[in-house]
């Protein structure tokens, strides 16, 4: 009798133990910082080409970057620029169909126009020189612009095909330009995601835009179950913007921004305020504020061909990020180097 009360009372406590640790299991894996593939594996290929993004799925980046935006005939496309100009071929191929500013937009063609440009590695407008010196050729314009469904296709058929499981993080291009050329594309963005299974934060899915009315407008009409990312940038960036940056900085925006969102994307420059000589950073209070509200802090863009000032290599940097200021993930074109820093560092 004895012994088959032990056995009930190890039974017992086993159980218990498996409980505390299911319970742990999301606390640990929250802590685990993230690695977001910026426009997929883009310092190696053009940014936001299938090509990019399956190679951000072979270096195990944990989400896949993706810019949408719409064409002329509703459809969605991952592509970060609402003009096509300094990544395709569009001013050759459509030379007459520039607006009055000389460039050529997204919304200004149909699908089946899009589709018929080469895309190659992004140029400077103004002087048409290779953005980025040392990546992928611009003279290879060997790309064309994905679809948002071909995108998602993609990532779906890797994660089946791989043990590797890479997750989506959308940002919502200027939802009130499209909205001005008639098109809904917060609505497009969302039903694409949803009816391919992309539903909730257990799907590995983020949502992320610069603008703060579309995402309360998502949380509060109760759109998506998706967790949302609020962007941020600089008010002096668009003189005309609807969301005040200055004041989503503050403790009293972000607690503002943490009524519905689960995070914010700060420019780097926002979190890092200077390097001195003696190898110091100096940070802003940023990520502090933020994460006493809660919030997950992702900030962009990491490069480690286009550091910022004062830093030499990139290992410095993901100390100064992941170390002494405890991101949660960041934004990074060279998605390999960041995994193999977090990797080596155990966290």
């Amino acid at each position: 009798m004895g012994s088959v009360y032990f056995l009930r009372a190890v039974n017992r406590l086993s159980r218990y133990v498996i409980a505390l640790f299911l319970l742990l299991l999301p606390l640990q894996l929250a802590a685990q910082p993230i690695v977001i593939a910026h426009r997929g594996a883009s310092a190696y290929l053009p940014e936001h080409t299938l090509a990019a993004a399956a190679m951000a799925h072979a270096m195990q980046a944990d989400y896949l970057e993706l810019d949408v935006v719409m064409t002329r005939d509703g459809e969605a496309v991952v592509f970060h620029d609402l003009y096509l100009n300094a990544m395709t071929n569009v001013s050759d191929v459509f030379s007459n169909r520039a607006r009055d500013d000389g460039r050529h937009y997204v919304a200004d063609f149909s699908l089946a126009e899009i589709q018929t440009l080469k895309l190659h590695e992004r140029r400077n407008t103004a002087t048409g020189e290779q953005l980025f010196h040392s990546r992928f050729s611009a003279k290879h314009a060997i790309f064309k612009i994905p679809t948002l469904e071909a995108m998602i296709q993609l990532v779906l058929g890797l994660n089946q095909s791989s043990a590797h499981k890479i997750g989506l993080y959308v940002e919502i291009k200027a939802p009130r330009r499209h909205q001005a050329n008639g098109l809904n594309i917060v609505s497009e963005v969302l039903n694409s995601l949803h009816q391919n299974g992309f539903e909730s934060e257990h799907d590995k899915v983020f949502i992320q835009c610069f603008d703060a009315e579309t995402l309360r407008t998502i949380f509060n009409e109760n759109l998506t179950d998706i967790p949302l990312i609020q962007l941020l940038g600089e008010n002096a960036w668009w003189p005309q913007t609807h969301t005040d940056y200055a004041f989503l900085k503050t403790p009293a925006g972000l607690a503002e921004v943490a009524s519905y969102a689960a995070g914010i994307g700060p420019w780097l420059g926002q979190i890092i305020l200077a390097r001195e000589p003696n190898g110091a950073t100096v940070f802003s209070s940023l990520v502090e504020d933020a994460k006493d509200k809660g919030l997950l802090v992702h900030p962009y863009t990491v490069r480690s061909d286009a550091l910022p000032a004062g830093f030499i290599h990139l290992e410095p940097l993901l100390d100064a990020l992941f170390g002494a200021q405890s991101v949660d993930g960041v934004f990074a074109d060279h998605p390999d180097e960041v995994r193999r820093y977090i990797d080596r560092h155990d966290y």
